[in-house]
């Protein structure tokens, strides 16, 4: 028997108690201190965390060290958590359309220096088209009559004689004004035509700051192959379809009444006419423009062919000013030739 032997024999039984919760008290703070996963210099295993040199290191000291070397900090479950990707290392469009700086020539204005630019552009284009109305105005006979006679015959004794000459096709005036509205019909249309390029030029300039590169391509591409389609189209007006027009119309009635060329209805036919073939020459550009954008594709309109060949139809009837149905059907047919011609194109392009 020891001596510590002796000492619990001697001790008191009442004092048994006191010694057992001393130890529970003294296991509880070891617990506390070195089982608790959650305490530092513990894993979540409740054992040390050594570090390369043996030495206990907790988590929170490795993961600093870690971060201050400039290594990857361990994630839960023991993964490693890759390093955020710097700006230099995201691909971005070379026309940094995908940033968040906007274009690269994009200042930020007050709202009034806007307006006060987008005015002073709309009026270079107005004075513009003033200017030239102002003086087509004083020759908008000669237009007239160049036109008019461009389509129809003239008298047997020349224009002279549309006052006094019983036949031909000359203009009629039912209402005092006719001529006077006529006049000016020309000279806006004239002043419009002529200052429409002047007021694509402006808005390329108001949008260009706003624009990225790819899109200014787009612009300068697409805008002078609309005018250019547009001046095709009114050619083809001119010298095909209101030829024919007026000839179907003259055989049309021929031996049975004599035609009076109302100016202001026949006029207006003319222009409408000319108008709507320029627009028509615009389905090549919006198919071209809706490919390259990705909004459709060339089999989605093959296959869908027939419900657009029906649609020009109805289009063509429904603004051709024409009961006998002869303008319509040059319409029609004009659209879907146009249609069907991009299509073939595209396809020996292999697009």
């Amino acid at each position: 028997m020891t001596a510590a032997d002796g000492d619990d024999e001697d001790r008191p039984a009442g004092d048994e108690s006191s010694t057992r919760t001393d130890r529970d008290n003294t296991f509880d703070t070891d617990d506390q201190s070195t089982g608790d996963p959650g305490s530092p210099g513990r894993n979540a295993a409740g054992t040390p965390a050594e570090s390369a040199s043996g030495e206990t290191q907790s988590t929170g000291d490795r993961g600093g060290t870690a971060a201050a070397d400039g290594g990857e900090v361990p994630a839960e479950g023991g993964e490693v958590a890759p390093d955020p990707p710097s700006s230099a290392e995201i691909d971005l469009p070379e026309d940094g359309s995908g940033s968040d700086e906007g274009a690269p020539d994009d200042e930020e204005m007050p709202l009034t220096e806007h307006i006060e630019e987008m005015f002073g552009r709309l009026l270079a284009v107005a004075a513009v088209m003033g200017g030239v109305a102002l003086l087509v105005f004083f020759i908008a006979d000669s237009v007239i009559n160049f036109l008019w006679y461009s389509f129809l015959p003239a008298p047997d004794g020349g224009i002279s004689q549309c006052g006094t000459a019983a036949s031909g096709a000359c203009p009629r005036v039912y209402n005092p004004l006719a001529l006077l509205l006529a006049r000016l019909k020309v000279a806006s249309l004239t002043g419009l035509v002529v200052a429409l390029p002047v007021f694509v030029y402006q808005t390329y300039l108001f949008m260009r700051p706003g624009l990225y590169p790819n899109e200014r391509r787009y612009y300068l591409a697409a805008v002078p192959t609309s005018l250019l389609l547009a001046v095709v189209g009114v050619a083809f007006a001119y010298f095909l379809v209101l030829p024919f027009i007026f000839v179907y119309f003259l055989d049309y009635s021929e031996g049975v009444a004599e035609i009076a060329f109302a100016l202001t209805e026949t006029f207006d036919l003319i222009i409408l006419m000319m108008g709507l073939f320029a627009i028509i020459f615009q389905i090549p550009l919006f198919i071209m423009l809706g490919i390259m954008m990705g909004v459709t594709t060339r089999q989605w309109l093959e296959s869908r062919r027939l419900l657009f060949w029906f649609s020009f139809g109805g289009i063509a009837f429904l603004f051709s000013p024409d009961p006998t149905g002869m303008a319509p059907i040059i319409v029609a047919l004009t659209m879907i030739g146009l249609f069907e011609l991009t299509l073939a194109l595209l396809r020996w392009t292999g697009r």
